[in-house]
């Protein structure tokens, strides 16, 4: 069975509602393979409950699955005989004195089947389901269409108590996938996978990553096809979406650089752009502390690593070359794992702020540049800041000296230069000053911090 790590918060938060005893409709939603559906069986466990899966063929079908389901878990001979035969009667059903929880997994299934479900559900929520001690909780992976159902023009608005959107892991969550990886084959791990439990469980950290990545990149394997198939399931016309992409990827992040690579219209460009943030898959960066001059980077470390290496090569994984692939990837992969560290780095900062293991408190956090000077990171506090330099290498005293140096000397004419400054070198090894990641990456991965 696939691991089940982390996701405290997200359980305690479903916890905390069964214990309410009040009627609850909670949506949950985020991406495929996130981990959705194994969440909510861990919060069905030692509960009174049934989990209705959703399937896209017919609502005859759908409701006579979900009667035979209902019936096995509440022990109702009744149902089995005469199934329902309609919404209305699955949710009146629904509507009971008892506490038990109902799952209705990919509900946008149902809907797309039937439009006017959201409006039989809403009726039945306001009439009875409301004031009994129903708990249902409705789950789906196209995030687009789980947020419209929830939003002000969906009958359904005003009605839910509660919602999670289920996110990647990050790293350190995701470390736990690969306890028997040293430190820098984790991060190259996650760099690849990013912290999607179904990816994650395809490695294994009883092999080397050039065996898993031959063994994963075959033209029948999930993590060579899933790329194309999430775009695919949240956009009608995915090509020009994954040119805008495949252009971020290549270092083109600029609006002006992408429109150029792509041969897109401005304003064209701008809706590709928008939906694709509105989506989770692009996202806007800004110096800190200002909102001009962003750039564009994917979100995700799959996504980002697969129209970095896959996507330009599908060739060679369609004619049976995954070992020329995977050999091209090893050559440059340390190069891209560097632009990822920098943000396993911000994620480990935000737990040292967590545990106040920092020069002081910040309130924020994020990438500065400006003309020819950049930092990878600063931390802003109340007329503090903390300037951070990532280095993906193993660093000796002379290169952090010399590192430190360089900082001093750059923060000059900066809008950080006025206040108390502090500066901090993370090297994957490195001695004091610096931060040396690995020692950080053991503690923080497997002592508990979550």
């Amino acid at each position: 069975m696939s691991k089940f790590i982390d996701r405290d918060r997200e359980l305690a938060l479903l916890n905390k509602r069964y214990g309410s005893g009040k009627a609850e409709l909670v949506f949950i939603y985020g991406r495929r393979r996130v981990g959705k559906t194994r969440l909510v069986k861990e919060f069905l466990k030692g509960k009174r409950g049934v989990y209705l899966l959703a399937k896209q063929t017919s609502v005859k079908e759908n409701l006579t699955s979900f009667s035979r389901r209902i019936s096995e878990a509440l022990g109702d001979e009744l149902l089995k005989l005469s199934p329902l035969q309609s919404w209305d009667a699955l949710f009146h059903y629904m509507s009971r004195d008892d506490r038990i929880v109902f799952v209705i997994d990919e509900f946008p299934y149902l809907v797309e089947l039937d439009p006017s479900l959201p409006s039989v559900l809403q009726y039945h929520w306001d009439e009875h389901m409301s004031s009994s001690k129903v708990f249902l909780i409705l789950t789906g992976s196209t995030v687009s269409l789980m947020e419209e159902l929830m939003g002000p023009k969906s009958p359904l608005y005003g009605r839910r108590t509660g919602q999670i959107k289920v996110n990647p892991l990050d790293y350190f969550q995701a470390r736990l996938f690969f306890s028997k990886y040293g430190t820098e084959d984790a991060v190259r791990a996650y760099s690849i996978l990013g912290g999607t439990p179904a990816y994650l469980n395809l490695f294994r950290d009883s092999i080397s990553l050039r065996e898993n990545l031959i063994n994963n990149l075959r033209a029948d394997s999930l993590l060579y096809s899933d790329a194309m198939f999430l775009l695919r399931e949240e956009v009608r016309e995915p090509h020009n979406y994954m040119a805008v992409l495949e252009a971020v990827a290549s270092g083109y992040n600029r609006f002006g650089q992408i429109a150029d690579v792509t041969g897109l219209g401005r304003s064209s460009l701008g809706k590709y752009l928008s939906v694709l943030q509105e989506l989770g898959f692009l996202e806007r960066l800004t110096p800190i502390g200002s909102r001009k001059r962003g750039i564009y980077r994917i979100r995700d470390p799959y996504l980002r690593f697969w129209f970095r290496f896959i996507y330009p090569n599908q060739d060679l994984v369609e004619y049976g070359e995954v070992d020329r692939l995977v050999d091209l990837i090893l050559k440059e992969l340390d190069t891209y794992v560097g632009e990822v560290f920098e943000d396993v780095v911000a994620q480990l900062l935000r737990r040292m702020n967590y545990l106040g293991e920092l020069p002081f408190r910040f309130s924020s956090l994020g990438k500065w540049w400006h003309g020819d000077k950049e930092f990878d990171l600063v931390a802003l506090g109340k007329g503090k800041a903390l300037i951070v330099e990532v280095k993906w290498s193993e660093l000796k005293a002379r290169d952090v000296e010399r590192v430190l140096g360089r900082l001093r000397e750059r923060v000059k004419g900066t809008p950080f230069q006025d206040r108390e400054l502090h500066f901090l070198v993370v090297g994957r090894k490195a001695p004091p000053p610096a931060i040396s990641f690995e020692e950080w990456d053991l503690r923080l991965s497997f002592r508990g911090v979550s």
